[in-house]
């Protein structure tokens, strides 16, 4: 088997484009859960960032976003709407995903950790209350959520 096709996403992404589904889940009045990224995540430990996660062969995008949902935040995704495509090039070498952003309504009450290795803290905040540091990417994602609300 080829190594590239074998490897973790993150470790692909240093040798070819990875697919990448990132989601902003939000409650549906204007508030965005965001993740603080803990000891154990694969970069960027101590930021604030939404949800992500690689798409697996086979599956949808919709399907890849309520997966990771359920298994980031241990919540169910109310709706799943694509916002938009993002071109992500990071780092030296070079790490490559193409981010397929997505917006995801869900239940507040619902949301807990569910990855506690990669997560320690969770919080629900309006865009104009972010919390610092955040994550590098953060910014360019928000603003295609932000986009779709015009």
């Amino acid at each position: 088997m080829d190594p590239a096709v074998s490897a973790r996403p993150g470790d692909r992404a240093l040798t070819a484009p990875t697919v990448s589904c990132v989601f902003v889940c939000h409650d549906g009045e204007g508030r965005v859960l965001l993740a603080r990224r803990g000891a154990g995540a694969r970069d960027e430990p101590g930021t604030w960032d939404t949800g992500a996660g690689a798409l697996e062969h086979g599956e949808s995008f919709e399907a890849a976003v309520a997966r990771e949902v359920r298994e980031e935040y241990t919540a169910e995704a109310l709706r799943v709407e694509t916002i938009g495509v993002r071109n992500i090039l990071r780092g030296e070498p070079v790490s490559h995903w193409v981010a397929v952003v997505c917006a995801v309504e869900v239940d507040p009450a619902r949301v807990a950790i569910g990855e506690p290795h990669k997560f320690d803290a969770l919080g629900w905040f309006g865009l104009d209350d972010l919390p610092a540091p955040r994550h590098s990417q953060l910014e360019e994602t928000l603003a295609l959520f932000r986009a779709r609300r015009s």
